[in-house]
Formats: C-alpha cells, structure tokens, sequence
C-alpha cells in the first residue's frame, strides 16, 4: 500500500471516529429539537472534509507507545472539533472575512453570522464534553492520571496561553502591521497553529504512558511542524492554486497582512521550512518509540502543495 492510500485510510477512520461522537439532528429529542439548526450547521462546518490531521497524530503517537485506541477516540474528535471552531469563527467578517473553505462556502455565509458564532460555540463547548468521555473508559489509577493531563493539555493550548492567544495576536498585527516583526509573527505561528499540532503529538503519547522526555520532545517536533506548516501556507497563498486549495489565494497581500514571506522573501521562506522540517525529523528519529508512517508524514505536510 501506498503512502498515499495508507494516509486516505487513517484519514477515514478519524473521520469515522469524528463523526460517530458529533451530534445529528437526527439524534435530538423532544424539546432539544429547538438546537437542530446550530446542531445541523455543527455538522456542516465539521464534515466538510479536511485532512483529519490532528486526530489522526493523536492515533499514530499512541498507537506508537502501545496506547489503547479506546482511551484516545474521545480526544481525537475534540481536537478537531477545536480545531473546526477555530475555522468557524476564524472565517467571519470580524476576523477573515473568508467566503470559502474547502471549496465550498463558509459556515457564515450558509447559516448567518449569528449562527456561525453559535456554531463555534457549541464545538468548543462540545469538545470538552466529548474528552471527558475518557474518563468512564479509564481501567486503573495510571490511565485516569493521564486523562487529567491530556485534559489540561488539552485546555490549555486551545485558550489564551495558546491558540487564543496567538489569534489575538494576529488581530492586532493586522491593526499595526508596520510592528509586526520577527518575533511577533513567530509568537502567532507557534500560538494559532504549532499548540493544536502540539496536542495532538502529545496528547496521544501521554494516553499511552510515553516517557516525559518523549513527550517534550514530540512537543519541540510539532512545534517545529505547525510553524513550518504555517510558513508554508504563506509560501502557498503567493505561489498555490486557488482550486487545488479549496480558497482563494492572495488574499493576505490583499488585506495587507505581515506574513514570513513579507518579512523574508520566498527563498528565505522555502529554506526556513526545509531546516524546520529536517530538525522535526531528526528529533523523531531520537524518540524511544518508531512509526514510520507518521515519519514520512512529517515530511510530506511541510512540503505540501495544498
């Protein structure tokens, strides 16, 4: 089997997993049938497609230390509900004003900005109710103290010492884009993007009672792989197709954003992905535990073309 192949195959039972723990309009019940348009516009904005990878780095790193898939599944889901409200509200006038994701239209445009704010709401909320599902799943004391960890994990790289905190920051660079230099931009990159792969490396490893020193260093990985990947993102809003994307391109010249290909050109850009990404590698390649699907995914997400 391919890498490709193997990757549509993981990607799908994520996807099964994700879908089995959200709510349907289908499921509610008498007065909660008065929830069903935020349930149904829950539904659209999380099974518009997506690589399902941070659930799926969740399932590879626990499944790499001999992890119990069971205890996993609850955080697989609220992680990229997390991340799937993150888009929600990410898209809407006030902070993107983004039409499109995923070639199809945006959750605001289809329910409403009203709607979409409750939509992301109610992923976030949802998410915290998902995750804690691990607990009733928990077989002895050593496995319900690695919960409580995912769980603050979990918490706190969503919040404000996390991936709120690096969108506010991107708010305000966009206020004064003349400030924004280096260090800023990297706080957003690591903050908005590194921390959601950051859990998802971690969280599965500490599920399945990895050493501390592993899990520091698959924390230093998706660090060095969310702000490659974001690096690449800027890389492609420049130089990628609007079609093969899902979303338009150029629009961050357009609203004037700071972005690392402002700061350092595409040259500068491309080498600083390739450096991130073969440090990524050799500290994978330093961890007690081996997958080597997950290695050459490593590789194949900071070089993407969409």
């Amino acid at each position: 089997m391919s890498f490709e192949q193997n990757l549509a195959e993981k990607a799908a039972h994520c996807e099964k997993v994700l879908r089995d723990m959200l709510p349907s309009v289908e499921g509610l019940q008498g007065t909660d049938r008065y929830a069903a348009v935020v349930v149904d516009a829950m539904q659209y904005s999380v099974m518009a497609g997506g690589k399902r990878l941070r659930p799926l780095f969740i399932y590879e790193t626990c499944r790499m230390y001999g992890g119990r898939e069971e205890l996993a599944a609850p955080f697989m889901a609220a992680l990229e509900m997390i991340h799937n409200y993150s888009l929600v509200h990410d898209d809407m006038p006030a902070m993107d004003n983004d039409e499109y994701r995923r070639g199809r239209k945006t959750t605001w445009v289809v329910y409403g900005e009203g709607m979409a704010i409750l939509a992301g709401d109610a992923l976030l909320n949802y998410a915290y109710e998902t995750a804690l599902k691990a607990f009733a799943l928990c077989r002895d004391p050593k496995e319900t103290a690695a919960v409580v960890s995912a769980m603050e994990l979990l918490a706190r790289n969503a919040g404000i010492y996390g991936m709120v905190g690096g969108q506010c920051a991107d708010l305000e660079a966009e206020k004064k884009p003349e400030e924004t230099g280096e260090e800023g931009l990297t706080y957003i990159h690591k903050h908005k993007t590194a921390c959601m792969i950051e859990s998802g490396f971690q969280i599965g490893a500490i599920l399945a009672g990895a050493p501390k020193e592993d899990v520091e260093k698959l924390g230093k990985i998706a660090e060095n792989i969310g702000i490659a990947f974001q690096i690449q993102d800027d890389i492609l809003d420049v130089i990628g197709d609007s079609e093969e994307l899902g979303k338009m391109t150029g629009s961050d010249e357009k609203d004037g954003k700071v972005t690392y290909v402002t700061l350092h050109g595409l040259e500068k850009a491309a080498q600083d992905v390739r450096r991130m990404s073969e440090e990524a590698i050799e500290l994978f390649d330093s961890l007690s535990a081996s997958n080597g699907f997950l290695r050459e995914l490593i590789t194949n997400l900071i070089t993407r073309t969409k």
